[in-house]
């Protein structure tokens, strides 16, 4: 039986074009398309074909790696390099540039434009009419940040570190002092002089972090990442994000994405309905969350602007049955200035606990 064989030196009188290598049904077309619709100017992308200087990688070719890239996976600047030299789709998206890793880099910190992206997007999406707009549900999930937990420090930390130090530090001195007047016959200071140099180091450190955590407000910071927080998930406590979604009813599409550095979601639901409102330049009816959102305040403020809020509390969430004799048994009467208890009687006013 004969077999195919390959031939990589065939010449071909026509040779193919690299737009012949990708199907007419290939995603990365969809992509491709997708992001051409994008306004630059909107974006905030600096456009001068006239600029001094070594010529840059279009932003447009730059946006379509980094939107098609992270669709599938593909979110280290490396393994983008590497794509757009050996993989067909990539290589046919960018029109065989072939920026390295450093260019990528670059180009994906600036997050004004990730942000202006998705704005973009949600509002074509709205005009396809895959997006609604009426009816918003926001969730959270902690994300582990590129940081140990064991950097990330306290107040009280920073005190007890600072009270060892101080003390190991005060017992340097004193067994310096002691071998001075000894003198003859005892050990060097070498050691001792050295341990001595890097508890001051150490102590000079853990200040500076004990002054940043009181002087920005905050409950701890991580020496390693200084905008995580102390999280804790599924895999147990770790340094790490609280990443916000917020998807639309219809089809699930999401409108609004943000990482904030709280460790729970009950600050957060009336913050990411209006980043999400802002997205789709229109107004929702209604905004739901779980009872991760419970935060009496939070709704208000969403409820003063006439969207229904949506969130269980959390023992509506839990489907425990209400106790007898729990607060919410107890029915206030304003007249008499005193509760009504669950068995019927009146509970005066006596006096306000301390």
């Amino acid at each position: 039986m004969a077999f195919r064989c390959g031939d990589r030196r065939q010449i071909r009188l026509f040779p193919e074009t690299m737009d012949d290598y990708i199907a007419q049904d290939h995603p990365v077309r969809a992509y491709d398309a997708f992001v051409d619709l994008f306004d630059l100017a909107k974006l905030k992308f600096e456009l001068d074909p006239y600029k001094a200087g070594n010529p840059e990688y279009h932003p447009r070719a730059m946006l379509k790696l980094l939107v098609y890239g992270y669709s599938y996976g593909q979110r280290s600047s490396r393994k983008l390099e590497r794509a757009v030299h050996y993989d067909i789709p990539f290589i046919w998206l960018m029109g065989g540039l072939r920026p390295d890793y450093h260019t990528i880099a670059r180009f994906r910190a600036n997050k004004e434009v990730i942000k202006n992206v998705l704005k973009q997007c949600a509002q074509m999406c709205v005009k396809l009419d895959l997006i609604e707009g009426n009816i918003l549900f926001v969730d959270g999930s902690k994300f582990r940040a590129d940081a140990g937990i064991n950097q990330t420090w306290t107040v009280e930390r920073c005190e007890k570190v600072l009270k060892k130090v101080d003390a190991r530090i005060d017992s340097i001195l004193a067994e310096c002092e002691r071998i001075d007047k000894a003198e003859q016959g005892s050990p060097s200071q070498v050691k001792l002089k050295e341990e001595l140099k890097d508890k001051e180091a150490l102590k000079a450190r853990v200040e500076a972090v004990h002054k940043e955590i009181k002087d920005h407000g905050r409950r701890s910071l991580n020496t390693t990442d200084p905008e995580c927080v102390k999280v804790k998930g599924r895999q147990g406590t770790h340094a790490g994000y609280n990443a916000q979604i917020v998807a639309d009813e219809k089809h699930g599409l999401i409108v609004n994405s943000d990482a904030v550095n709280e460790s729970n979601d009950l600050n957060q639901f009336a913050n990411q309905i209006e980043q999400a409102q802002e997205n789709l330049d229109k107004k929702c009816a209604s905004a739901c969350g779980d009872a991760g959102y419970a935060n009496t305040h939070e709704l208000k403020k969403v409820d003063d602007k006439n969207i229904i809020a949506i969130v269980p509390s959390q023992k509506q969430a839990h489907d425990r049955p209400a106790r007898q004799f729990e607060k919410s048994q107890f029915q206030y009467d304003a007249d008499r200035d005193c509760y009504t208890c669950p068995e019927g009687r009146s509970l005066p006013y006596g006096r306000q606990a301390t």
